[in-house]
């Protein structure tokens, strides 16, 4: 027919909107799909660098929920906060939460999943295990190994005789790493003792979290986020044991080996501030200042949460006040950015995996890992991308064997 196309030609054009047609495929639906969610933050699924030098192995970054905990609005790597109200004034903190204990709404955040070193802010999910498990009143013989221990100490000696409750009044007041130690110790082991802080942190939702110490001091694969660390801090305080401790400002602390007892104080610096409820503080070189404090105004519970922040030029508890104060301006009924999840209510997705003991960078050392799910990884083991490359070579070949036949054809004619 005149005009026409030769077969090698018409060939080659269905060969090419045949791969156009694939490569459509292969990308999807681009404009009508979801957003795609994500926490952890770009370049935040593990703690910023440098590693502390206790970090002296790598360890792979805990994997990254399908959807954010809390629901979408807390997968931002930026600020946000509840609908219909002003910003809360800028504070110089790398990922903070503002949220209602009681509801559970999250007013404001910044990076709030974004993994961050937690410091001794972790001694929360230390005090959540040690509360469910061990009798206050049991005596515990401290050693050598606990009172040595680097970082801040409540005042324990080798030899000294401490009640479980001693101990978390010295973990809670003075964030005694020494008592964090004795604590571990007996409940089993350092071991024994991450792997129940991990299971406790999965229990609440706090997927973001990975204990490599008891005590918060750094270690490889450490990591938490503020809004895991909002979910600790509402646990503890709604027990009344941890509650009454958080809110002790002296306490008297054994002495040992002939030496006289003393006092020790509670360095929560919000404790001066009217309705406070209680909080937790942490520093390391590596985690720079972390803090965890709430306070009750008119029976409106408001908890807030800042990790790696600076003392200066700003205090770390006078950027959290001016965030609480923020938080109590926003109306009960505003859009909130999303939930503190129920302990028990977040739930694995398909294809989720469960690291075991084999997989890098799966939980602390020696201890049990977080269920948690990965994204586009499917359950058979297939990659569908293969797949579709597979599939379009063949189509290519069926069609570049049907045009030369057909051009055979034609000169044969």
């Amino acid at each position: 027919m005149p005009g026409a196309a030769p077969p090698v030609r018409r060939a080659a054009l269905l060969t090419v909107s045949v791969l156009v047609g694939l490569a459509v495929l292969a990308t999807g639906p681009v404009a009508s799909a979801a957003p795609a969610a994500r926490t952890g933050c770009l370049g935040q699924d593990l703690p910023p660098g440098p590693p502390a030098r206790e970090e002296t192995v790598a360890v792979a970054p805990l994997p990254v929920p399908d959807e954010p905990v809390g629901g979408r609005g807390t997968g931002t790597c930026a600020d946000a906060h509840a609908v219909g109200v002003a910003p809360p004034p800028p504070v110089g903190i790398a990922s903070y939460v503002v949220a209602d204990l009681d509801s559970g709404a999250v007013l404001a955040v910044r990076a709030p999943h974004a993994r961050q070193r937690p410091a001794s802010t972790l001694k929360l999910f230390l005090v959540l295990v040690a509360t469910a498990r061990l009798d206050p009143d049991r005596v515990v013989t401290a050693t050598d190994e606990d009172a040595n221990i680097d970082g801040s100490r409540a005042g324990i000696g080798p030899g000294g005789r401490y009640t479980v409750q001693q101990l978390l009044t010295g973990l809670l007041l003075n964030s005694g790493n020494d008592t964090a130690s004795a604590l571990a110790r007996t409940l089993g082991g350092t071991p024994a003792t991450l792997a129940a802080m991990q299971d406790t942190a999965r229990e609440l939702g706090a997927l973001d979290t990975r204990p490599a110490t008891p005590s918060g001091l750094d270690g490889p694969g450490m990591s938490s986020s503020a809004y895991d660390l909002a979910l600790a801090f509402r646990a503890a305080v709604a027990r009344p044991q941890v509650a009454a401790l958080m809110l002790t400002r002296t306490a008297p602390f054994p002495g040992f080996g002939g030496k006289p007892g003393f006092l020790i104080a509670n360095d929560n610096p919000l404790l001066g501030t009217p309705g406070t409820i209680g909080g937790k503080t942490g520093f390391t070189d590596a985690a720079r200042h972390t803090f965890v404090g709430a306070v009750d105004r008119d029976g409106r519970r408001l908890v807030v949460v800042l990790m790696r922040g600076e003392q200066r030029p700003v205090r770390m508890v006078d950027s959290a006040r001016t965030l609480l104060d923020w938080g109590f301006t926003v109306p009960r009924t505003a859009e909130p950015v999303g939930t503190l999840v129920e302990p028990g209510t977040t739930t694995v997705g398909a294809g989720a995996t469960v690291p075991g003991a084999g997989s890098p960078g799966a939980g602390p050392p020696g201890a049990g890992s977080p269920s948690t799910t990965r994204r586009n990884d499917p359950a058979d083991g297939s990659d569908p991308g293969v797949t579709l490359v597979v599939g379009a070579l063949a189509v290519v070949a069926i069609v570049l064997a049907g045009a030369a036949l057909a051009l055979r054809r034609r000169r044969r004619g």
